[in-house]
């Protein structure tokens, strides 16, 4: 017998369970269990006397009447044409591509099973087409019979494999109506991994459900031994929604069930309150604002202004769209903090963002943030920076005032994490595009508080998350959501320019970037990359060895090849600057305040400027290859014009194909500015599979069944249970069952991930 916690090479030996370890990494029972079907094929329906439908698939018995071999016309090999008398009245015309192998075993004269695809080739005339088969054994009834030697090809001859005991085919099997289909390798085929999967089943344990049994009930569902059962091998197709129904379930429940944890971790943890003051800086700062927050932000300071006065840290997330005034919020938020007698930690994540906040924040808070320096406000505080690429002088100078507390607001990137940054007294963290960071970054910087006491975190993003994916992926966090775009930003208009189709219009892109010059207003033009010495596709190729040099996708345009050629030509009589992400970290930091000062008219860029970056009158925006971006990077992207009194227009140059799919979702995001609706897009686009799975979080283990866009209803109720659950049990010690379910099925790094999506 064997339990799901079983090695499989010791339930199936070495040379299966080598396989399954080398594809899939697989190495318990429970691993080969959770790796589910990825549909059902079914037998079909055997031929009645009416025609069957085009692109049906059945079934057949009979006998092979006859067989031909015929050249093929326009190319080498042949076709075995084959007569299948199945008694109907009919014989079924069967063609086989490789008529030379086939040959030797579908034989006149012999009785066999084929399972097809049918194919009406004229009316009236249909035909099976390479259809899987299976030579059977002469019975007196016509019936399908035992036999021990297969022949055959395609699934039916697998199927045969798979179902084959000690006693020979077991022909029961093959007639299921739900025959389970697996993801595979070329290597292990579908056929092998249900071998695999029939073999542990017949040996497996009933298993300790791990859900209460009045959970069960509550929602109907079955228990996880007859799911993981009839998953694998259903009955009926009632069998498939109920155990996916339970299975999904589970899914829900183990994240939730972690997040949950986490919440309660951090509800226990101790913060020093920091209370609104009406003689402070944070109200100093308020008064001397030129314009109105909007009631959107009012709403999310009120929020927030509660959370910090509590004695339990803040853990709350600030989304909103590019542009709806988040840094304005935090800004009040980390004055607050400081007022109270304590510092705060703003991580960007990249240093031209991180520049950008400190050149915005001095900006916006004036005399109120240059404490110590002449012509500062009786109540102002300091802000400093801190990047990696810092001479030595600076971040000495820097970390200094870090340390003895002179800084109130610390602005920096990763380079804040380390082990040789200090605070005086940390009060409060602020993270800016919280999906560039995971937890463990942000625990280190939370980590430098006193000992004793946790700052408050304030994560922000301008990726709109919708709801089920914030529920389960941030679901320790509170949210706020800012909706409305703050009075002053002016709309934006995208456009798709089809390069191949209408090559005259990139020329018009051109000639619109210098109207608007022209007009005393600035523009942006954004490549995919920064030169031919790339890796991975630095030449337009994608993948790498001998596979990626044969299929070459389309050649794309670097940054430096876009520069030069807009400066020597179509705009060539305006000041073109040139800003990437190999650049030194002051030469970046020179071209970004050129631009920021109208010194240069049009910023040849790659995608760092995707965030954070704020110039009000750059009011244009081309985007080369923009096929090449996602939906949410794009939709950021745009985010960077349209920030001052004037429209902002943003053309998307492509050779993708009309009607593809890089075409259609080009077209969607040009269609909208509604953030929530693209990131859904983006999502459905990529696929749940591909954002949770081994290629994206360096584990094998991803979400199988649950649907983060689809399954609102599920979330919601494991979210509800899972915090009932931990709140009743920290720790889930009175729940073993549940707390190994929550460690399988959810491990470190692809939480990790969650957290990042």
């Amino acid at each position: 017998m064997a339990t799901l916690s079983d090695r499989l090479d010791h339930i199936l030996g070495a040379k299966a369970a080598d396989s399954l370890s080398d594809a899939f990494d697989m190495h318990t029972v429970e691993d080969l269990l959770r790796h589910y079907p990825l549909r059902y094929a079914t037998q079909g329906q055997p031929l009645t006397e009416e025609a069957p439908e085009d692109g049906s698939h059945i079934t057949v018995i009979g006998r092979i009447t006859k067989t031909e071999l015929k050249p093929m016309r326009n190319r080498r090999g042949s076709l075995l044409k084959v007569l299948l008398d199945t008694g109907s009245g009919r014989p079924v015309d069967v063609t086989f591509f490789n008529g030379d192998k086939v040959r030797y075993v579908v034989k006149e004269g012999l009785r066999a099973m084929m399972s097809g695809t049918v194919s009406y080739w004229r009316p009236g005339s249909w035909n099976l087409s390479h259809p899987g088969y299976l030579i059977l054994p002469e019975t007196e009834d016509d019936s399908v019979g035992t036999f021990t030697k297969v022949r055959g090809g395609g699934d039916l001859r697998g199927l045969a494999q798979s179902a084959k005991g000690a006693g020979g085919v077991d022909v029961s099997f093959m007639e299921r109506e739900f025959i389970p289909v697996y993801p595979a390798t070329a290597k292990v085929q579908s056929w092998d991994l249900l071998a695999c999967v029939r073999q542990v089943l017949e040996q497996l344990d009933p298993i300790d459900d791990p859900l209460p049994e009045d959970v069960r009930d509550d929602r109907a569902l079955m228990p996880v031994s007859d799911a993981l059962r009839l998953i694998h091998l259903p009955e009926h197709k009632s069998d498939i929604d109920r155990a996916k129904e339970r299975l999904r379930f589970d899914e829900a429940l183990a994240l939730q069930l972690v997040l949950a944890d986490r919440r309660h971790e951090v509800a226990g943890r101790t913060a020093r309150p920091c209370p609104p003051r009406a003689d402070g800086i944070a109200a100093a700062f308020d008064r001397q604002l030129p314009f109105e927050l909007t009631a959107g932000q009012r709403q999310v300071v009120s929020e927030i202004t509660a959370d910090l006065g509590r004695t339990q840290p803040m853990h709350r997330l600030l989304q909103g769209e590019v542009g709806s005034g988040k840094t304005i919020v935090s800004l009040l938020a980390m004055l607050q903090v400081v007022d109270a007698g304590q510092q705060c930690a703003l991580l960007a994540p990249t240093e031209v963002l991180a520049a950008q906040h400190y050149r915005s924040l001095r900006g916006m808070l004036g005399e109120l943030g240059t404490a110590g320096e002449l012509g500062a406000a009786e109540q102002s505080t300091r802000v400093v920076l801190v990047t990696g690429s810092m001479s030595a002088s600076a971040k000495k100078a820097a970390l200094l005032q870090a340390v003895t507390g002179e800084a109130g607001i610390v602005i920096g990137t990763h380079a804040l994490i380390q082990d040789n940054v200090e605070f005086f007294d940390l009060g409060m963290v602020v993270v800016d595009e919280q999906h560039r960071f995971g937890v463990e970054q942000r625990d280190a910087l939370r980590a430098k508080a006193k000992a004793g006491s946790s700052p408050h975190l304030l994560v922000m993003t301008a990726t709109p998350i919708p709801r089920t994916i914030a529920m389960t992926t941030l679901g320790d966090l509170e949210t706020s959501t800012l909706t409305e775009l703050p009075r002053g930003r002016s709309p934006i208009t995208s456009k798709v320019v089809p390069r191949k189709l209408h090559p005259n219009w990139v020329d018009r892109a051109w000639e619109r970037i210098l109207e608007e010059v022209k007009d005393g207003r600035q523009a942006y033009v954004v490549c995919s990359r920064i030169g031919d010495d790339e890796e991975n596709g630095g030449s337009g190729k994608r993948g790498r060895g001998k596979a990626a040099e044969e299929k070459e996708t389309p050649a794309t345009q670097a940054v430096v090849d876009v520069f030069d050629m807009l400066r020597a030509g179509p705009l060539a009589g305006v000041r073109v600057g040139l800003l990437h992400g190999r650049l030194p970290s002051d030469e970046k930091d020179q071209v970004m305040r050129a631009f920021n000062d109208a010194e240069i008219d049009v910023l040849v860029c790659t995608t760092v400027v995707e965030v954070g970056v704020d110039v009000p009158n750059a009011t244009v925006m081309v985007i080369v290859d923009a096929d090449r971006f996602g939906v949410s990077q794009l939709h950021q992207l745009r985010g960077r014009i349209g920030r001052g009194k004037h429209a902002g227009l943003c053309l998307l140059i492509t050779d993708a194909a009309p009607g593809g799919s890089a075409m259609t979702r080009l077209e969607a995001v040009a269609a909208t500015t509604d953030g929530f609706e693209l990131a859904v897009l983006d999502l459905r686009q990529r696929r749940e599979g591909d954002v949770l799975g081994a290629a994206q979080s360096g584990t094998a283990s991803s979400l199988k069944l649950l649907s983060l866009l689809d399954d609102l209803e599920v979330i919601t109720a494991a979210q509800d249970l899972a915090r009932q659950l931990v709140e009743a049990d920290p720790g889930l010690r009175e729940h073993p069952g549940l707390a190994g379910m929550m460690h399988a099925a959810v491990d470190g790094e692809r939480l990790e991930y969650l957290a990042k999506s």
